[in-house]
């Protein structure tokens, strides 16, 4: 028996509302490119929009002219999609609650989860969208998972509730040692002062 290997998200696809409606959330609210536009192959009744959320990969709304919003939060039953979080910057982040206040739209106002800062609101058909911000940025050759399985294991070792910044530094430190070379013997913590 062997595994699948995936490498990464492919594609997400959401049953949204009518085309415009999802043009203005997915574009003209999150800014997200609108790159691709078809039918939706296996109902001719839906049309398949296509968006960047920023790194290439796509976002994907089924709509039909016939559905319109609908804010009730859509179930959290076991096996239902609890949330998705998009990536923003800092710079980003701390605009987010102005700009969704501006089109009236309710959110929970930044949230500070010790690795990341996060706030959410519901999409126009109810879904739960989380704007995510690292607090950092990972040494050159790792990725954000490299830091956070290192904050991880440091976290667990000191018997710490979750990862904080002091988690996140350590990780960073232990990362840059163990990937970049240096022509120094010591490389331990000095005070030259």
């Amino acid at each position: 028996m062997r595994k699948i290997q995936t490498q990464g998200v492919h594609h997400i696809t959401l049953t949204g509302a009518d085309r415009q409606t999802s043009i203005d959330f997915w574009e003209g609210v999150l800014g997200m490119p609108f790159v691709f536009d078809q039918p939706n192959l296996d109902n001719p009744d839906e049309g398949h929009l296509y968006f960047d959320p920023g790194d290439g990969r796509l976002i994907t709304i089924f709509t039909n002219e016939t559905r319109t919003p609908d804010p009730a939060r859509t179930p959290t039953d076991p096996g239902c999609v609890h949330h998705l979080a998009f990536n923003v910057s800092q710079a980003s982040f701390w605009q987010a609650a102005k700009r969704l206040e501006a089109r009236g739209i309710k959110h929970s106002g930044p949230k500070d989860r010790g690795f990341m800062d996060s706030i959410y609101f519901t999409d126009p058909m109810g879904l739960l969208i989380e704007l995510a911000s690292y607090r950092f940025e990972p040494p050159e050759g790792c990725r954000h998972a490299d830091v956070m399985i290192e904050a991880h294991r440091i976290r667990v070792a000191r018997g710490d509730h979750h990862i904080d910044r002091e988690h996140l530094a350590d990780a960073i430190e232990l990362l840059v040692e163990r990937r970049h070379q240096s022509l120094s013997g010591d490389r331990g913590a000095k005070n030259p002062y």
